[in-house]
């Protein structure tokens, strides 16, 4: 074959990059090609953080190609008619595209394959690029997909995963193909003042700083909310800067607990792949309905976005989240089990704010984790509620969490800055912090007086 056309999607790397190389392999020349898709822009997911993240990751492969001899080609408009298009243009016999798990992933695929087949072109569609296990392979008797995460990854540790290929030395891209300039940072408004920066440069930098001095200790400290020991790599997972077949190997390498818990949350990804990718209606519907009684409290809810609930450890994470578009783990867990059980309102609200803000905020992790944490998921305790002073106390024991994110505090006692309303004398007005919007155990009473018993409906696709 003379010239073929590589997709990239949520892949956006040469290191084991297999549709790449095997576009490479079979072909004299190769078109690098990544559209950029007005589709998604109207689904709510072009925000500010995400495309400045986006743009980066553009320009470092547009620069790791040209390091290899070849460039990105970068076109707007519809993804089908823009591959087709390039297709034509470049006399290419087949297109090469990353698996995704999406909605959205499945059309594009499904009306891309009939696109080319009539103009007599072929495509080819590489699993474990996006995922360390593919979505489907692994299935419990009498199901599609697991629904319980133990059982999933005892399956998952067994799975002989593929190696890791390396990244090409030379890409030559036929002469003469248009694209249009590199998006950038500059003029987009709303950013996270303290965004990362995007890029696999960037992401592979990361990766062996967090191998070389934070993986060995993640298991004890994972959740120290003031430590911040977490990789922070979910934004290059997200955008496929980092593979996570590669990650896993290397974890795997480096060794012990902490390395071990690593990739444990790695399978935790990949687990809810494949449960998007046999309900894809869970992206919006309870994956097993509660009949929750949901309450529409707008100042409720504006307060825990704005960071002003009285909570400071909720204040602290919802405020990390507007400022750097990315939250502790921890700070996830405990804002979602906040909106959803304390003040009892839709996950779905707090879905949409988190996609809002988080650069690594997509489809199958986002969604899914907040309905695992609302109990309409696949949680095997669905009614569990996270006290946000008791989980304070335990994972920023010392305040400093709080203090770093909620600077009116920065000089309450540690022995109260987890409560400050329990201090007497304390001038609130000089403070400048909001006393709680709800009481705890009102919140927990209302919540189980709103949810019915499970019936045990799951979301269909």
């Amino acid at each position: 074959m003379n010239v073929s056309v590589v997709l990239f999607t949520a892949d956006l790397r040469l290191h084991d990059h297999p549709p790449l190389r095997a576009a490479l392999d079979g072909s004299r020349q190769v078109v690098p090609l990544f559209v950029r898709d007005p589709a998604v822009d109207r689904a709510g997911f072009a925000v500010p953080n995400r495309l400045a993240f986006l743009a980066d990751c553009l320009r470092d492969l547009d620069a790791g190609l040209r390091e290899r001899g070849g460039r990105l080609v970068v076109r707007s408009g519809d993804v089908v008619e823009q591959v087709a298009k390039v297709a034509a243009e470049t006399g290419a016999d087949e297109v090469h595209l990353a698996a995704d798990v999406s909605a959205h992933a499945h059309r594009r695929e499904e009306r891309l394959r009939r696109a080319l087949v009539g103009q007599g072109m072929g495509l080819h569609v590489h699993d474990t690029v996006t995922t360390a296990v593919s979505p489907g392979v692994l299935a419990p008797a009498g199901s599609d997909h697991f629904t319980v995460f133990t059982p999933y990854f005892r399956h998952w540790s067994r799975q002989r995963l593929r190696d890791a290929v390396d990244a090409p030395r030379v890409v030559r891209v036929p002469d003469g193909v248009g694209s249009e300039p590199l998006p950038s940072r500059t003029g987009i408004t709303g950013l996270s003042p303290g965004l990362a920066t995007g890029g696999a440069s960037e992401g592979r930098r990361q990766l062996a700083a967090w191998l070389r001095a934070g993986v060995a200790a993640y298991e004890d400290r994972h959740d120290d909310l003031a430590g911040d020991a977490t990789s922070r790599l979910s934004p290059h997972l997200h955008f496929g800067t980092l593979s996570p077949v590669e990650l896993v190997h290397r974890a795997r390498r480096a060794g012990g607990p902490g390395a071990e818990a690593f990739v444990r949350q790695l399978a935790w990804r990949d687990f809810n792949r494949q449960v998007l990718a046999a309900r894809p209606a869970a992206a919006s519907v309870d994956y097993r309905a509660r009949h929750d009684r949901w309450r529409s409290a707008p100042e409720e809810v504006e307060a825990w976005r704005e960071g002003r609930t009285g909570y400071p450890v909720i204040d602290a994470a919802m405020r990390q989240l507007r400022h750097e578009g990315w939250m502790h783990n921890r700070g996830r867990l405990l804002t979602a089990s906040f909106l959803t059980k304390t003040l009892y309102v839709d996950w779905r609200v707090g879905a949409r704010h988190f996609l809002d803000l988080l650069v690594d905020g997509d489809m199958a992790n986002n969604q899914l984790n907040w309905q695992w944490v609302a109990g309409t998921g696949t949680d095997t305790r669905p009614n569990r509620i996270l006290n946000p002073v008791t989980q304070a106390k335990r994972y920023d024991p010392e305040g400093e969490y709080v203090r770093r994110w909620v600077p009116e505090l920065a000089d309450v006692a540690r022995s109260a800055v987890h409560e400050p309303w329990k201090l007497e004398g304390l001038d609130r007005a000089a403070l400048d912090y909001p006393e709680p919007i709800v009481e705890l155990s009102a919140g927990r009473e209302r919540f189980l007086r709103g949810r019915k018993p499970w019936t045990g409906r799951t979301a269909r696709p």
